[in-house]
């Protein structure tokens, strides 16, 4: 067997690889599951926004009280669903980018310990925190985005409080013989 083909096996057989390779598959991991969390956030905007709908539709039809208020609240929360939808695919690309590299940057761990050079070695180190990067992005797209959601259950608050004082100022008229 050659000298070459000798020190290749060795390299490969190395656990030099797998454990250079653990930490972007930490990454990897950490990503997964924000993607999986981050997915949930946007079926809840699109349920969200098909409750809306169907309110909107009871107001065209005449079927809800104060049909002047609602369309206006229900407007606004449209439009903050949209900037949260946006934001949440903003964050889910930057997160799916991120989870490419810590790909990318195992390989390439793997293929400079078994091919490579230490002159080579800033390579994977360039890609992983380029996905250090995205994943950075991703995190801060899902902290502006969760502002949203605060801003939408709170007008969603004052908007059931108008109910109640409208109902309260109701009662006490509808009670009187």
């Amino acid at each position: 067997m050659a000298l070459h083909e000798k020190e290749l096996i060795e390299a490969l057989s190395s656990s030099r690889i797998l454990s250079s390779m653990i930490t972007p598959a930490v990454l990897i991991s950490a990503c997964g599951t924000l993607i999986f969390s981050t997915s949930a956030r946007m079926g809840r905007i699109f349920d969200r926004v098909n409750v809306m709908k169907s309110e909107i539709e009871a107001i065209v039809s005449g079927k809800i009280s104060y049909p002047d208020e609602r369309m206006a609240h229900l407007k606004d929360q449209i439009a903050l669903q949209r900037r949260r939808a946006t934001l949440i695919h903003k964050a889910m690309l930057a997160l799916y980018t991120a989870t490419s590299l810590f790909v990318a940057a195992s390989l390439a761990i793997a293929f400079n310990v078994a091919y490579g050079s230490p002159e080579q070695a800033w390579i994977p180190t360039l890609i992983a925190l380029s996905g250090g990067i995205c994943l950075f992005v991703a995190s801060a797209f899902l902290l502006y985005e969760s502002r949203f959601n605060l801003r939408f259950v709170n007008r969603s608050i004052d908007f059931i409080e108008f109910l109640e004082e409208k109902g309260s100022e109701i009662a006490p008229l509808s009670s009187k013989p």
